[in-house]
Order: C-alpha cells, then structure tokens, then sequence
C-alpha cells in the first residue's frame, strides 16, 4: 500500500476511534454523542476509507447509494427506531454498523462515478437530506425522543445534536461536491498526454 492511500485509511481508522474512545458524552451529554458518533462514520471516516482503501469492482450507482443512505440515516433517527440503538448492545452495534455502511456506500459511489458530476450531484442530495435532518432537531419545539429514549430527553442536546449533523455533514458533502464538480469542468486529462 502506497503513503498516499495508507494515510486517509489511518485517518479514517482513527477517527473512528476517537468517536468511540473520547468521552464524548461526559463532554457533550448523551444525544450529542450519538450526533458525533453517526456523523464521523458517514461523512468523515467513511471518505478516508474510500480513498484509503479504493474498493475493488464497479460501485453500485450514486443515486441508488444517496437513497439507500437516506433510508437509513432517516430511519435510525424514527423515535422507535432510535430506542432500540439507546438500548445499546446488539441495536447501537446494528446502528452503528448500517450508518457507516451506507457512508461507505455513498463515497464509494460518489467518488468512482463514471461521471465526477454524477457524484457531485448525490453528495448534494446526501448533504441537503442531511441538512433537513439536522435543522429538524435543531428547530423542533420539543423532544423527539423522550418517550422512547430517557437519556435523549433534553431539548438542548437534541438541537446540540442537530447543531452538529450541520456542522459536520453540510460542509463536508459539500466540499465532495465541489470538488467531484472541479475535475469534471478541469482540463481533460487524456488532453495532457497528448
């Protein structure tokens, strides 16, 4: 392996670590935590891994992966469904493990379209599902979670938590995009080895 690839496969292992292994909920509380966790496995690890790793074989579409990807992110943040991950164990493992799967998913996707717009234009519906999500329970006038889940009761960790899927994800997916978008209009490199 290659300096280049082995440095965004370390950064990604480690930052995976770090959303684990730092005391996130004694410095954040408990939502913000979940906030932390969910939101390194899909826009920040999940990237470096992709370039780190550079999967082998052709990558399902973009559109196909950003879909899946919304499915899942929106459907771990339904009261019930967030519950159950609260619950920890098997649950928060099964969280945790489909949200960096379908991060993966939608990097791998972006990143090894045919068309870098193509790529560009999922990170964007990624970022703006992302968006809606994280001003949902930022500007919520009440806990969405307290019911199923007595640690997320607080109204100031969940908009924390959405404070922080915005500032996190919404930067990122973008940038993706941006730059997906600059090799597409940039000089055609088959031009260069003529």
């Amino acid at each position: 392996m290659t300096a280049i690839r082995a440095l965004p496969l370390g950064l990604g292992v480690a930052t995976i670590a770090g959303a684990y292994l730092l005391p996130w909920r004694a410095w954040l509380g408990f939502f913000p935590e979940h906030m932390v966790q969910h939101m390194t496995l899909v826009a920040i690890a999940a990237p470096l891994l992709v370039l780190g790793a550079a999967p082998r074989g052709r990558a399902p579409g973009i559109m196909l992966a950003a879909v899946l990807e919304a499915v899942v992110v929106w459907g771990w943040h339904l009261p019930a469904a967030h519950g159950l991950a609260c619950l920890g164990g098997p649950w928060k493992l099964l969280e945790q493990a489909t949200f960096l799967g379908a991060g993966l998913l939608v990097w791998w996707s972006a990143l090894s379209a045919e068309e870098p717009l193509t790529g560009a234009l999922g990170l964007l519906l990624t970022s703006m599902h992302m968006t809606l999500l994280g001003a949902l329970l930022t500007l919520a006038p009440q806990p969405l979670y307290a019911e199923t889940c007595a640690l997320c009761g607080a109204l100031d960790g969940q908009r924390l938590g959405g404070l922080l899927m915005l500032g996190i994800g919404t930067p990122i997916y973008l940038l993706g995009g941006l730059w997906l978008t600059a090799r597409a209009l940039g000089p055609d490199p088959a031009e260069g080895a003529a």
